[in-house]
């Protein structure tokens, strides 16, 4: 059977975009043909119907044109590429066969519809380049660029190859481009990000280079700051604009400037460090909810809260600019009615960076360019309450703060207080801004001041006192004459109707005016949507100066946010200093703090310097507080170089070049390594990398391989920090002979978290002390986790011949035979063993490595009462 003119459209749009579903625009409906709709229809639930019928079935999915964005989001979420060909005129003017186009290719790395996106995170795509063409295999490391489509961020930079996983997990895109002769092995590393390959010519550096110079309408890239030592980076760069090109089918000339990103300045955390202090996601859940950055985020912005995630990614090591946040905060703190005022203000800000690229991208609305214009419209107020500021941060953001009044002014004058989001449909532009559209508009609506004068007119020239100029749909408009006055009627008006007591009657005049009445809905909203392309332009035409204008708006609410969080939750101002040091008085986890009921977490002291010593050897329980501690100083420490006050009464944090973290584990079975592996990879890159200015947080290192092994190993890496790199380390450990080592390295500090005992209980008061802990209390927590009394009580005797020394012929702790016990007399045992008391299943279920210290109480709590009822 021939393809009919529409299929063959369909074809022709399917074999331009590759593997993408293809959503075909017919009308009101999106819909998906052949394998597409299968697809379709069993990820979204939609009815899968068939064009045609018997062997020439044409299997068929659709949704309504205005659910595009929820359909859209699901499919992206279930990995699929997706092509929106749309009716690029408009049907009732076509001649034949309605012109379409696929006008974008949607990818996870390519979104724009706030739909679509998290208002809070930032979403990159990103492009990883190695070397292989001629132009870079002399080049060392790998090249990574990084843009955000949705705010024009484009970033790139030359990493050492070690470095690649780090600075993806810092980055954190949603889609990655790699070149398909190249395997960097991403898929491992990251087993969720969307990995997509491209062909080699796509990451030439000719290519590349040439393709951004064009973009950026520049004669090389050197004003960027890109050298011959950033070849890997300009190839990455190119890749991702490439790639831009390619989906998106329009300009986008908000990305106008490709930065480079310099470690320099800044502290570097990398990927196991990041998950192991849970920045920005829980370990358990993987939320965002009871991260730090969740306790951080005071702000009230999405531009703010998106920054606020880059500035805890990226902390300083610069002093002057760490100080110019606290200033900026500190003035901001002590000024309560311009904290609020600000606030209050910022609230009525809109997305700018995401709106400015729906701009200049050829996909905004009329109401997106009235959220531009009432942002705007704020702004003089806001920067009047920052003039005349102490700090410099605060003058610097004031000066900058561009109101762009003639945007402003064009976009306020034009626009109706409350606009639609069709641009086609008219209804949005002021009256009296166009005296055309004004003309229009009044056709439109029936012109009752011309049909009133009209009408007056007539009457006089035919002498008719009763004579009426109507409408009705049926026939247009008329003239109704009554009976008593038919003989009056003059010549040129021309019978259209008789009625039982009256005639009507149409003019050429009148039927010249209701023709342009018919047409003057149309020709109004025509008219509009020219009035809102040329808005459009002068808001794109002002994009570079909007940008800096949001960036300015961002920053404001960042250090608002962080002002208004040090406030509520009496938190300090840290000393910052260049030698490394720490002197915490009265710490808190900035988590923890906020989650746990007020006034029950437990504040310590962390002092480390080169007189009382660098190495904090911490030992205690299980479940004591150990790993909170050790994670807090670190936490304390990060928010300090981001330029946040502290959870503390006083801090005095030493700037830290890298901070490390070697906190717990899951097995990572998917790359086949164990949990012990796992822990000696990530120690081995700490030992490798940290300096005498890293700040190192080890928590039981060598817990995952026997006992003899995991102290061997715990005393040598407490060697080697203290004889090779002297940083400032807390290394929490249940190895109760490390304490030892205080006395033969001048650098180690013990510390132990009290435990108050009385008969047979114990209580964790979570406060560290000097000295070692002399108890484990692991048989403890046993009895608290619900273990069976006589399996505590089994554990007493082996400790007590462990403890006490007795050893075998071969020189190892000789256990204690197992005493018979007799159950009411000389009573046969039966087969099966009484029934395991249901807690033994929860206990041996529980992955120890993913909850915290705290969870983990909770548990025993729960485990507790259990073992009460029973």
């Amino acid at each position: 059977m021939a393809k009919t003119p529409m299929m063959q459209q369909y074809e022709d749009a399917k074999a331009a975009c590759g593997d993408a579903l293809l959503l075909f625009r017919m009308g009101d409906f999106y819909e998906l043909f052949f394998e597409d709709a299968k697809a379709a229809a069993r990820e979204l639930g939609l009815t899968l119907t068939s064009r045609e019928k018997g062997e020439n079935a044409i299997p068929m999915a659709g949704f309504p044109h205005h659910q595009l964005d929820n359909y859209l989001g699901k499919l992206i979420s279930a990995g699929f590429r997706a092509a929106v060909c749309e009716q690029v005129e408009d049907p009732k003017k076509a001649k034949g066969l309605v012109k379409r186009e696929v006008t974008r290719v949607v990818t996870p790395g390519t979104l724009t519809d706030d739909g679509l996106l998290d208002p809070r995170e930032s979403n990159y795509l990103a492009a990883v380049a190695a070397p292989g063409s001629k132009e870079t295999r002399s080049s060392d490391g790998v090249g990574i660029a990084w843009a955000e489509l949705s705010t024009g961020r484009f970033h790139a930079a030359v990493f050492p190859s070690s470095q690649l996983q780090d600075q993806l997990a810092r980055v954190n895109p949603s889609e990655c481009l790699i070149s398909e002769d190249h395997n960097v092995g991403l898929d491992a590393l990251f087993p969720s990000l969307a990995i997509t390959k491209r062909p080699a010519w796509a990451f030439s550096f000719d290519g590349a280079h040439k393709s951004l110079t064009k973009h950026f309408e520049t004669a090389g890239l050197e004003g960027f700051g890109f050298g011959d030592g950033d070849r890997l980076a300009v190839c990455a760069a190119g890749a991702v604009l490439d790639y831009l090109c390619e989906t998106q089918r329009s300009s986008f000339d908000h990305i106008d400037r490709l930065i480079p990103y310099r470690q320099a300045g800044t502290l570097e955390i990398d990927e196991a460090t990041r998950r192991s202090l849970e920045l920005t996601r829980t370990i358990r859940s993987g939320s965002r909810e009871g991260s730090l950055l969740a306790v951080l985020d005071r702000t009230v912005t999405a531009m703010g809260s998106r920054l606020l995630s880059d500035c805890l990614a990226n902390p300083l090591t610069d002093i002057n600019r760490i100080d110019a946040r606290l200033d900026a905060v500190a003035e901001l703190m002590g000024e309560t009615g311009l904290r609020s005022q600000l606030r209050e203000q910022l609230r009525g800000v809109y997305d700018l960076e995401r709106l400015l690229a729906r701009v200049t991208t050829g996909r905004t609305n009329p109401r997106d360019l009235s959220f531009i214009g009432r942002t705007l419209a704020g702004l003089p107020k806001l920067k009047a309450k920052l003039t005349a500021r102490k700090s410099k941060l605060l003058c610097r953001l004031e000066a900058e703060l561009d109101l762009c009044p003639e945007v402003r002014s064009k976009l306020e004058s034009a626009l109706a207080s409350d606009c639609p989001l069709a641009s086609r449909e008219g209804g949005f532009i002021r009256d009296g801004f166009d005296q055309e559209l004004d003309r229009l508009r009044e056709l439109a609506a029936g012109g009752k001041q011309w049909i009133a004068k009209y009408q007056a007119e007539i009457v006089e020239t035919s002498g008719i006192p009763t004579l009426k100029v109507g409408f009705n749909r049926v026939f247009g408009y008329y003239i109704e004459v009554t009976n008593t006055h038919r003989d009056k009627v003059p010549d040129f008006f021309i019978r259209k109707q008789t009625l039982k007591n009256a005639e009507r009657y149409i003019t050429p005049e009148l039927k010249e005016y209701e023709e342009k009445v018919l047409t003057a809905d149309e020709k109004a909203k025509d008219l509009e949507y020219e009035l809102f392309l040329e808005l459009r332009d002068l808001v794109a035409a002002s994009a570079r100066r909007l940008q800096a204008t949001a960036g300015v708006l961002a920053q404001l609410d960042v250090l608002v946010g962080l002002a208004e969080l040090a406030c509520e939750r009496g938190y300090c101002r840290p000393t910052m200093a260049e030698e490394p040091l720490l002197d915490i008085a009265d710490g808190r986890h900035p988590v923890l703090d906020i989650t746990e009921p007020q006034g029950t977490f437990v504040p310590n002291d962390s002092v480390a310097n080169p007189d009382s010593g660098m190495i904090l050897l911490i030992t205690g329980p299980n479940m004591a507080g150990k790993s909170t501690y050790i994670r807090q100083v670190a936490l304390i420490t990060l928010m300090a170089q981001m330029g946040s006050f502290v959870p503390a009464r006083r801090a005095t944090i030493g700037i830290a070049d890298r901070i490390f973290a070697r906190v717990g584990a899951s097995d990572e079975l998917s790359r086949g390594q164990s949990t012990f592996m796992v822990e000696m990879t990530e120690t081995a890159r700490i030992l490798n990398n940290a300096t005498a200015h890293s700040l190192v947080i080890l928590d039981e290192i060598g817990r995952g391989t026997s006992t003899y092994d995991g102290v061997s190993l715990a005393w040598a890496i407490i060697e080697h920090t203290h004889d090779n790199i002297g940083c400032r380390t807390l290394f929490a450990t249940h190895y109760h002979e490390l304490t030892d080592l205080e006395s033969s390295l001048s650098s180690v500090r013990n510390l132990n978290v009290a435990v108050k005992e009385w008969e047979e209980n114990i209580a964790f008061l979570h406060k560290i002390v000097e000295g070692a802990a002399d108890k484990s209390y692991g048989i403890h927590v046993a009895r608290l986790a619900g273990v069976p009394s006589e399996v505590n009580e089994r554990a007493k005797q082996i400790l007590a011949q462990l403890e006490a020394e007795h050893l075998d012929e071969d020189g190892r702790p000789k256990v204690a035979k197992k005493q018979k016990t007799r159950r009411g007399g000389d009573i046969q045992l039966t087969l099966f063993g009484p029934a395991e008391h249901p807690l033994l299943d929860k206990i041996r279920e529980l992955d120890v490595n993913s909850i915290t210290p705290m969870e983990a109480m909770e548990l025993v709590h729960q485990w507790q009462e259990e073992v009460k009822k029973d």
